[in-house]
């Protein structure tokens, strides 16, 4: 049985570490909590086990709404749970959700739990989804979180395609630029380099044209020192973005840059309150589920400020007050929380949240890219009247002066 390093705080507000033996890390959990200890950290002591190092491909989330749907249907009908598994493994139409329900199904027959099956495979279901399940099966309501997950990932679904599908046009925008500038600087600008040879030589070539000419010669003679630049750039940026300093300043200016900061701040805080109050609504403790809430943000800067509510939550403080004093969050939704936390009905309101930050999100994104289109399309009218005015400026001179 693995074997997990705890650090937790005691009744008495002493701190106190050891290590237990659990079958997963929210055993160890639920373990600590049955001795009123209050974990403030839950690592595993051995090495990640043999299945866990295996690359398995991911599977799509289209297939994994499938499965927990049918799932449910299954289990609501009557047909036990190995059979259900044997007959989604027969009719998944892909082959990596297959192969990983057959490994469900054999752990299954084995004796395992589903929830503790399907964490052996953490690249197809996520920590949210085995929660989810583990407090099912405890509970006896298995059918129903198998169908709320289903909805859950569903909706995550369409909200993903939603924003991906308002930057499509940006993006086509920007490489539709990017290729006609740079196919302007390397084919159609160098013709006009005999005509401007006289001028060059006299000195009487406008700077503009000038910095165009040059940038235009390095461009045909070096294209592949700039490709070489701009691929070590963006390796180099890669690379400081994963590291741990780096990442906290990247996930700062995304959520405090102009126009785009509001927008990741709003998706990041309505996915973590949306997962906490599904959770919750599932009957998932609250430390459990906020350590799983808070790596759904994807930003480190309100992760962190999570993670310190976490820890005023275990000593048993409110979720609200530390979350108001990170200073990340909105007013409006500091107070929500507080309020439903006096009425005992913080999962409900959590996903009332959720529900109206995205709206005003939806709302802020569609007025964002309605300001990109222009904006994109002034710039690029403006780097062709660059490339036009610095082309034309030496003609005008010459015949000015003749």
């Amino acid at each position: 049985m693995p074997k997990f390093q705890y650090t937790a705080w005691e009744m008495s507000g002493q701190q106190v570490s050891g290590v237990l033996n659990a079958p997963s890390k929210q055993d160890a959990l639920s373990s600590l909590a049955a001795r009123q200890l209050f974990p403030v950290s839950v690592e595993s002591s051995e090495p990640q086990s043999e299945v866990g190092r295996q690359r398995e491909r991911r599977v799509g989330a289209r297939h994994l709404v499938v499965f927990y749907r049918q799932l449910s249907d299954l289990l609501r009908s009557g047909v036990p749970l190995l059979r259900s598994l044997e007959l989604l493994e027969r009719q998944s139409a892909s082959p990596a959700l297959r192969s990983v329900v057959q490994d469900v199904r054999e752990q299954v027959a084995d004796g395992e739990r589903l929830a503790t099956a399907m964490r052996r495979h953490p690249r197809v279901f996520g920590q949210l989804a085995v929660s989810i399940v583990r407090a099912g099966e405890e509970g006896g309501f298995l059918e129903d979180v198998l169908r709320r997950t289903a909805d859950f990932t569903e909706h995550q679904l369409e909200l993903r395609g939603r924003v991906v599908g308002a930057m499509i046009y940006p993006a086509f925008l920007m490489v539709f630029m990017t290729i006609v500038v740079v196919a302007m600087l390397v084919f159609f600008v160098p013709g006009f380099e005999p005509i401007f040879e006289q001028l060059k030589e006299q000195g009487e070539l406008p700077w503009a044209t000038t910095a165009l000419m040059g940038i235009s010669d390095f461009l045909a003679r070096f294209w592949f020192v700039a490709l070489i630049a701009l691929a070590a750039a963006g390796y180099g940026v890669s690379h400081w973005v994963r590291g741990e300093a780096g990442r906290r300043r990247f996930d700062r200016f995304r959520i405090r840059a102009i126009g785009l900061g509001p927008v990741v701040r709003s998706l990041a805080i309505s996915r973590f309150c949306r997962i906490l109050g599904t959770l919750l609504g599932n009957g998932v403790p609250i430390l459990q589920s906020l350590d799983i809430a808070k790596d759904a943000t994807g930003n480190v800067v309100l992760s962190e400020a999570i993670s310190a509510a976490s820890e005023n939550v275990s000593e048993g403080k409110t979720l609200a007050e530390p979350l108001a004093a990170s200073g990340q969050f909105p007013e409006e939704v500091v107070e929500m929380i507080a309020v439903a936390e006096e009425a005992n009905n913080l999962e409900q309101v959590l996903i009332d949240v959720a529900e109206s930050m995205e709206r005003r999100t939806h709302r802020l994104l569609d007025l964002l890219v309605r300001m990109l289109e222009p904006l994109m399309l002034t710039v690029m009218a403006m780097l062709v009247l660059f490339v036009v005015a610095a082309l034309l400026l030496p003609m005008l001179r010459s015949s000015s002066i003749i």
